[in-house]
């Protein structure tokens, strides 16, 4: 099975994954392999959320025989009928042999991404082309790395080519019948540059009209994504004819950027937006940050996985967040204690764990809550300011965040975010799901001059599975 350059190997077989053969882990998807036809795969760990990407790279994946020296491979050159924009994450291949397609699911989103129709709604969506390509190999060549080093070329003819033009469908329409937008981004954010900046590699799109962010939950249209060059330029091509909205991120900053204006598309026209600028939540300066904001939980804390869970696909470091048992990592690394980050001197890339996830006490019907601390000292504290706590989750999932700034027997949390998430990105291996960000206003009486910490107490416990990830916090000091 191959679904990238680093995750490629040999199989079990469907059937090693049968009670008789296997033990099942914490979810029925997730296997032991105790007593597989093939001796070399004992030990190890299957779950098809291990082979999960995002739509943005579900471009090709596929099975090799090499008794038969031929692969098989699904090839997908556009993205523009997928649900939940670039980031969005679903099955790709996986062991059976099996090699999906997914055009809609709730994986990684929840039932946020549900689609619903009201009564006498009409309404219609082309779902693909999708290519099933088949090629071959002389069996005395390497026919693995033969057949998908020729996989690859044929993805980059399928892309070069579309949109297709031998299609008949009315749904399908060809390249003279799109248009195109195009653009430039600019950032403007004073507490870190006087200038505006350059949005580098953001990623702008155009989808249905909604609110900020809601192309993260749309499901009934296309969308169509871009990312801008080192000036912040983006060009948006092959869209088809309709009414969009454009959208985007911005790498290093938080939020959400949603041009305020409803574009229209016709077959051949090429709108020019000139120059747009992004004004990301900002009330004051940085007084200190904890991560990088991403939309990911990447650059945190990923610990090894415990070696009786191993699966030899995740064992690039770029996938290493994909292996199994990973939530049950925090209870053996942190036995006498939870998260302690002090500002200054932690390193988040080390002290801060990926997930903030529970207490595996060993006994599934008694999970502990846990509440993270974030130590750090203020010299001057303006007590009639309001502060920002800045406040971005990669995910969440039937999680309840609340927040107490030096006094965590207080009763009421000053915050919390109530009960949210669907997106069980923790259990399907993922490093993010959608994307929250919350602006809290701190009054300054809130703090004291000196030693000061905030509890971060994930409240849940109804399931293993009840977390968040975080992508990025800020404290701001008062409006200046």
């Amino acid at each position: 099975m191959a679904i990238s350059d680093t995750r490629q190997g040999v199989m079990p077989r469907g059937e090693d994954r049968d009670n008789t053969r296997s033990q099942t882990l914490a979810f029925k998807e997730a296997v032991l392999m105790t007593n597989p036809s093939n001796p070399q795969f004992r030990g190890e760990v299957d779950d098809k959320y291990q082979y999960s990407c995002e739509n943005k790279d579900n471009k090709l994946h596929g099975w090799i025989s090499d008794d038969d020296a031929v692969g098989f491979w699904i090839i997908t050159p556009s993205n523009e009928f997928r649900t939940g924009g670039p980031h969005k994450q679903d099955l790709t291949s996986h062991v059976g042999p099996i090699a999906l397609s997914m055009f809609v699911s709730t994986h990684y989103t929840g039932i946020d991404i549900d689609v619903t129709y009201k009564k006498g709604e009409a309404w219609r969506k082309a779902f693909g082309p999708v290519l099933f390509y088949l090629n071959s190999a002389s069996s005395d060549d390497d026919c693995r790395k033969t057949l998908w080093n020729d996989a690859k070329r044929q993805l980059s003819e399928e892309i070069e080519s579309w949109p297709y033009n031998f299609t008949r469908s009315e749904d399908l329409p060809h390249a003279g019948d799109r248009g195109e937008v195009c653009g430039q981004l600019l950032v403007r954010d004073r507490c870190v540059d006087e200038e505006l900046m350059q949005a580098q590699s953001a990623f702008v799109g155009l989808a249905v009209p909604g609110n900020v962010g809601s192309w993260q939950t749309e499901g009934k249209g296309y969308q169509f994504w871009t990312e801008t060059d080192y000036t912040g330029r983006f060009n948006i091509k092959n869209v088809r004819p309709g009414e969009y909205n454009l959208y985007a991120w911005v790498h290093g900053f938080i939020g959400d950027y949603k041009l305020d204006l409803n574009i229209t598309i016709q077959p051949g026209n090429k709108v020019n937006l000139g120059t747009l600028i992004y004004d990301p939540p900002r009330n004051g300066h940085t007084l200190w940050e904890i991560g990088i904001p991403d939309r990911t939980a990447a650059e945190f804390f990923i610990p090894e996985p415990d070696p009786t869970f191993v699966n030899p696909l995740c064992l690039d470091a770029a996938d290493k967040f994909r292996q199994y048992g990973l939530w049950d990592r925090y209870s053996d690394i942190y036995r006498h204690g939870d998260v302690v980050y002090t500002v200054g001197v932690s390193d988040y890339s080390r002290d801060w764990f990926f997930a903030h996830v529970l207490r595996n006490t060993g006994n599934i019907t008694d999970l502990s809550t846990t509440t993270w601390q974030i130590k750090y000292n203020l010299q001057d504290v303006n007590e009639k300011g309001n502060y920002t706590l800045q406040l971005a989750l990669a995910a969440a999932s039937y999680a309840e965040l609340q927040i107490r700034f030096n006094n965590l027997d207080a009763i009421q949390p000053c915050f919390t975010t109530t009960r949210i998430g669907y997106d069980n990105a923790v259990a399907r291996h993922g490093i993010h799901g959608l994307y929250r960000l919350y602006s809290i206003n701190i009054p300054g009486n809130r703090f004291i001059r000196g030693n000061n910490t905030i509890f971060l107490t994930q409240s849940r416990s109804h399931a293993l599975f009840d977390a968040v990830m975080y992508d990025y916090i800020r404290l701001e000091g008062p409006a200046v």
